[in-house]
């Protein structure tokens, strides 16, 4: 479902669903090709682990060199596990890399602005991209446990409603690289959560008991019937099948390094 690419040395990975929009550019990061080093290494997409500034900020040239765009074109997210979401506009270009943010708590970007770079960050949580072709609109979402059993994926939709017109039989979703189920281990607490806010019958394709109040869940799953049920076709929507914590040389995932570790980024952009 998703396709390896590698420019000046940077590896990372994009949707071919979304490249046959036509009418953005994306990718999703993997470890290889920044500067970082030790547990940083090498492509840290995060200021706040306590990696060297500037090597983060030669990482993010980097990124943008392959996406064909500027460092002063991102606008980062400010991820605390919510499901808000912000229209981002022309004046916040640069937020979070090159200009302070003056928002918080903010998990899903959503424009419809061309030169814009969205930017969301992980470590075993799902990205969610969406894109309207038909009203040029994009939106990129965070979605950890929280995110997934408060349903930002539809949250991210509405916003794209209530500001582009945008209706979710005309979205083309991406569901990226995460922990998968095979990794993801919950407790009871989290897993009675999921059986409240969900059907029997996807409850049982999501959540697994494995005994002893243990579960195992699937976020790319989840998160494939928060778009489902939301209205989005099921022929329009991407599933990864990379797992970050099957994969930690070459994806960064908190589980696997006992935290550990750097950032790895999601970027959307209108073309």
């Amino acid at each position: 479902m998703m396709k390896r690419n590698v420019w000046n040395g940077v590896e990372y990975l994009t949707f071919p669903a979304l490249e046959e929009t036509g009418v953005v550019k994306h990718l999703f990061s993997t470890r290889i090709g920044g500067v970082s080093e030790g547990i940083f290494s090498t492509m840290n997409l995060s200021y706040t682990r306590g990696d060297k500034k500037e090597a983060v900020d030669e990482n993010f040239r980097r990124i943008a060199g392959a996406l064909g765009g500027d460092i002063s074109d991102f606008v980062l997210s400010d991820q605390t596990h919510t499901t808000n979401v912000r229209k981002v506009t022309v004046e916040d270009k640069g937020k979070g890399i090159v200009k302070e943010k003056d928002y918080r708590d903010v998990d899903g970007l959503i424009t419809d602005e061309p030169g814009i770079i969205l930017a969301t960050f992980y470590a075993d949580c799902v990205p969610l991209f969406l894109v309207d072709k038909k009203h040029r609109a994009i939106g990129l979402s965070h979605s950890g446990w929280k995110g997934t059993v408060g349903k930002i994926g539809e949250c991210t939709l509405y916003a794209m409603k209530e500001a582009y017109g945008t209706k979710p039989e005309d979205v083309v979703v991406g569901i990226g690289p995460s922990i998968c189920k095979k990794c993801y281990e919950i407790g009871k607490d989290v897993a009675d959560i999921f059986v409240e806010h969900f059907s029997e019958e996807i409850k049982q394709e999501i959540l697994f008991d494995k005994g002893g109040g243990k579960y195992l869940l699937d976020l790319w799953k989840a998160n494939y019937y928060v778009f489902l049920m939301a209205g989005v076709p099921a022929d329009k929507i991407s599933i990864t099948d990379i797992c970050t914590c099957c994969n930690p040389g070459y994806l960064f995932s908190h589980r696997a390094s006992h935290g550990k570790r750097g950032n790895l980024g999601a970027f959307l952009g209108l073309l």
